[in-house]
């Protein structure tokens, strides 16, 4: 039978729209888009239009937009490019980001912001945290493994709060809120200016575009110093020859999602919603399903299946036709259990023995039946 796929959170196919559009950019037209002669300055123009493409997404200017190699360096170029400038300022990240979060946060000094049983961050703890050394505050938009969505519009107010009290007192230091909203690209809301960010970090292999491929959003006047030097591409702030293709794909796959995100969140949920029912009612108290309840992604299902392990759940699932996940694919080779998981004050046992499904575009009812079915015998 034809395999399961339930790892959309983890990658997405390319869409065959979108691998049309690149192709003769990876092939025919493959100019340097900063030499001099025309078929260059054509490439040069169609990047453009691209970078607007993205910015007409976020409600930004095309200037504010950074193509980047996916989630990872854009996360990174936000905290290192805001820290390395304040070194000696604090950073406040939440305890269920990203590794490509965490792993640059740990080079400077920060803080970590506690989250409830359902990963939603604590906001009273970040009113005791943010203070007047507070230079970023790094929260995601939704959550990679447990789909919980964060309340980006309260977090900003309350960012606003600490800067209105700063003027007030004379401290100049700035106050930057960054988001990494590589899961929400499908599903949710990106206009910035809504959402209060000052940073914003987007990922294309996510989004039914190329791997390899993203964008960090930095609004106008944000300085960030560059990860990589050498050129002046990207306003300075990487450098590099652009990889056109890449961008264009990413640029027309993330259009694509967002154009039909609430056709496609009114289709996964039901999905979903069908998928944590037949789990609750086949499983009972064997099953316990994780992240916010209402809050949530449209395609994620996270699950804790007592007394088992997920390791080998995922190998005999496997086996079996179905390709799930325990986790971050990114973290998937370390034997360590989930920090997200921790956080939210699963034991180790039960992070160990949770699994998590993320449905997609093609996922069909059936094969949630299916799965369920292959389950049942797994567990019995």
């Amino acid at each position: 039978m034809k395999p399961i796929y339930l790892d959309y959170a983890a990658a997405t196919p390319l869409d065959k729209r979108v691998a049309d559009l690149m192709l003769p950019y990876a092939a025919e037209k493959f100019f340097n888009p900063s030499a001099d002669y025309q078929a260059a300055r054509e490439v040069k123009a169609r990047l453009n239009q691209a970078r607007a493409q993205v910015a007409a997404v976020l409600g930004s200017k095309p200037g504010e937009v950074v193509f980047c190699a996916g989630g990872t360096e854009a996360n990174n170029l936000a905290i290192k490019g805001v820290m390395e400038s304040y070194p000696k300022a604090k950073l406040l990240i939440s305890a269920v980001e990203h590794e490509s979060v965490l792993a640059p946060a740990a080079l400077f000094k920060h803080a970590v912001l506690k989250v409830d049983t359902a990963g939603r961050l604590d906001l009273e703890d970040l009113v005791q945290q943010l203070d007047e050394r507070t230079v970023l505050v790094s929260v995601m938009y939704a959550n990679n493994e447990v789909g919980t969505i964060q309340p980006l519009r309260r977090i900003a107010a309350i960012i606003n709060e600490q800067r209105a009290k700063r003027r007030a007192q004379g401290n100049r230091l700035p106050l930057l809120f960054h988001t990494d909203a590589c899961q929400a690209g499908n599903f949710l809301d990106l206009h910035v200016s809504r959402q209060g960010v000052d940073l914003m970090t987007l990922n294309g292999g996510k989004v039914y575009g190329p791997k390899q491929s993203g964008a960090l959003y930095v609004r106008a006047g944000v300085a960030l110093k560059p990860l990589v030097d050498g050129g002046h591409q990207e306003s300075g702030l990487r450098s590099g020859t652009e990889n056109i293709s890449a961008d264009i794909g990413f640029a027309a796959a993330l259009s694509l999602a967002q154009e039909q995100r609430l056709e496609q969140s009114d289709a996964q949920s039901k999905l979903r919603d069908y998928f944590i029912k037949k789990l609750e009612e086949n499983f009972k108290a064997l099953v316990t399903i994780n992240g916010s309840q209402k809050q949530r992604l449209p395609n994620n299902v996270h699950a804790t299946f007592k007394g088992k392990d997920n390791e080998v759940m995922l190998i005999k699932l496997d086996q079996a036709g179905v390709m799930a996940a325990a986790g971050s694919a990114c973290s998937a080779a370390r034997s360590e259990s989930s920090h997200a998981l921790l956080a939210m004050g699963l034991s180790d046992d039960e992070a160990r023995a949770s699994l998590r499904f993320t449905l997609g575009r093609e996922t069909t009812k059936a094969e949630i039946d299916r799965v369920i079915d292959i389950l049942q015998t797994l567990v019995d």
